[in-house]
């Protein structure tokens, strides 16, 4: 597939699309809350009752054996699923299973997949500069003229992902660990509001671990951030609030050191007798 035909595939395009503000009033309560979601795939409840509350600016990590309802749970909130019963609301204003996917990313929630998304046929800064973009549509995103503001939010981004040295360097000849930086950074250039990340470290290097740690941390307070994550020795480096899914409902919440200890995660996720 050509460079434009890749450029062309909407699909592409707005997977890691969030906007520059997101009016999201959170005020009065948490800028994520679900409640009582449940949903069923042929008689399986991949969901079940879930109730989870995320804060502004909050970092969260969610873990939990394979099938319990992680990847559902951020398909109900970006509105690629629709759950058979139950609420879910960004902030107090907007209620999500009522918008489109275009329309939640729009509010501010962006998703980062396992498998790193970037154009390996444009340099580092060109992938940046192509996810910022007001107008989306491909002609007007390629001939459009770089602002002196434009310009300075793709430094600020290159600096905070460590790519600023590689800022004309092909996507395609990055590493693993610095392609899920760039895709992290082009997801920052729209300044969401909720980020979710789905298995960020999943085939990286110890090193590139630790510095997407540094990465993941830094944004708390930023924007609110959920991870997540398989790999338990990078969520206790990050973690501040974690929260245990199993058979698609919180099975537990609290610190790293609560929920590791908790008689019930010990024996479904460990899968140890309490």
């Amino acid at each position: 597939m050509s460079i434009f035909q890749e450029l062309t595939n909407r699909d592409r395009v707005f997977e890691f699309l969030a906007p520059a503000q997101s009016p999201v009033d959170v005020r009065h309560g948490p800028i994520l809350y679900l409640e009582d979601v449940s949903v069923s795939f042929d008689g399986f409840k991949a969901i079940n009752n879930l109730n989870l509350t995320i804060d502004d600016g909050e970092l969260r990590c969610i873990i939990g054996p394979n099938g319990a309802g992680k990847t559902t749970m951020m398909d109900i909130i970006t509105g690629k699923t629709r759950p058979d019963t139950g609420s879910v609301w960004f902030g107090s204003r907007h209620n999500l299973l009522t918008k489109s996917e275009p329309d939640i990313a729009s509010l501010g929630v962006g998703r980062k997949f396992q498998k790193p998304t970037v154009f390996e046929a444009l340099t580092v800064f060109e992938n940046l500069e192509l996810a910022m973009a007001a107008d989306k549509r491909v002609l007007p995103t390629l001939t459009a003229q770089m602002k002196p503001e434009y310009r300075d939010r793709i430094d600020e981004v290159l600096a905070l992902i460590g790519l600023k040295e590689l800022r004309q360097a092909f996507a395609g000849i990055l590493s693993h660990g610095q392609k899920q930086w760039l895709e992290i950074g082009m997801l920052l250039m729209q300044k969401p509001r909720l980020l979710l990340v789905d298995e960020p470290v999943a085939g990286m290097t110890e090193q590139e671990m630790e510095r997407t740690a540094e990465l993941l941390t830094s944004l708390a307070g930023k924007q609110s951030v959920v991870v997540v994550e398989h790999d338990m020795g990078f969520v206790r480096s990050i973690a501040r609030t974690v929260t245990v899914l199993h058979q698609g409902s919180v099975l537990a919440e609290g610190s790293m050191d609560q929920v590791s200890s908790h008689p019930d995660v010990i024996k479904v996720y460990l899968g140890e007798e309490a």
